[in-house]
């Protein structure tokens, strides 16, 4: 049996993965009653999570909307851990590495302890305390005003941009919020996307951490260009997208 919340968050995202959902699909999928379905989504749409229709509900599509960190923690786990188990293959012992603030990239930080000798540049406040106390790990924290209920910080003028002056790293690891073939990358926050861009900028190799729910959709702001990213990590893709990307000189790990 599952608990309110927690179907309600596997119904946010099963109407992300699907674009829509009737309330008959869903009741069939949670095995669950349709006044149960209906009051789910009267909490959703109230939480400004979803648009109901009439016999159902539509993901929100609206291009400045984003969850906030507590919200995104718990979706797609699963998708984000094995991202992850692919992504920390990619780093050997002694690089230096940028971790983009995100969910996905606090699940490859959580698997730095199997690494010797790394310098992870972060401006992510959970993966800089989760990582306090790796001694293999040496963190450089990017400053800047602190971003509420997104635990990171965004450059503003100078700040931020001091912190990373004359630094090079080996690979950056980039959260993103949505992606597609036209825009490349994107995040809904303007700061964020510049602070994403000094990240890239001084990366040798940019590794875009992309579960299959963000493939196809667009936000306000874009950060990367397809011709930027070096390797995009996927725990799913469709063969056409795959082909695309691979084309544009894209490396695609699809993690299993």
């Amino acid at each position: 049996m599952m608990f309110a919340e927690e179907r309600k968050l596997k119904i946010l995202e099963f109407i992300e993965e699907y674009k829509k959902a009737t309330v008959a699909q869903l009741c069939e999928h949670f095995t669950v009653s349709s006044a149960t379905i209906r009051n789910d989504l009267r909490d959703l749409e109230s939480a400004n999570l979803l648009i109901r229709t009439h016999g159902g509900a539509m993901a929100k599509s609206k291009i400045g909307f984003e969850l906030d960190s507590s919200q995104k923690k718990v979706r797609n786990l699963d998708k984000k851990q094995k991202i992850a188990e692919a992504a920390i293959n990619l780093i050997e012992d002694g690089d230096t590495i940028i971790l983009d603030t995100g969910t996905t990239t606090i699940e490859l930080a959580k698997l730095l302890h199997r690494k010797r000798d790394i310098t992870v540049v972060t401006n992510d406040l959970g993966i800089t305390l989760l990582l306090e106390d790796v001694d293999s790990v040496n963190i450089v924290f990017m400053g800047g005003i602190v971003r509420k209920h997104f635990h990171c910080t965004v450059t503003y003028g100078t700040t931020g941009k001091d912190t990373l002056s004359g630094l090079n790293v080996d690979k950056a690891f980039m959260g993103v919020n949505s992606f597609c073939m036209k825009k490349g990358a994107m995040t809904p926050d303007i700061c964020q996307a510049e602070t994403k861009k000094l990240m890239i900028s001084i990366a040798a190799n940019v590794i875009l951490l992309c579960h299959s729910t963000k493939f196809g959709n667009t936000s306000f702001a874009q950060f990367a260009t397809l011709d930027q990213i070096d390797t995009i990590i996927t725990e799913n893709i469709d063969a056409k997208d795959f082909r695309k990307l691979e084309d544009s000189g894209i490396d695609v790990i699809v993690a299993s």
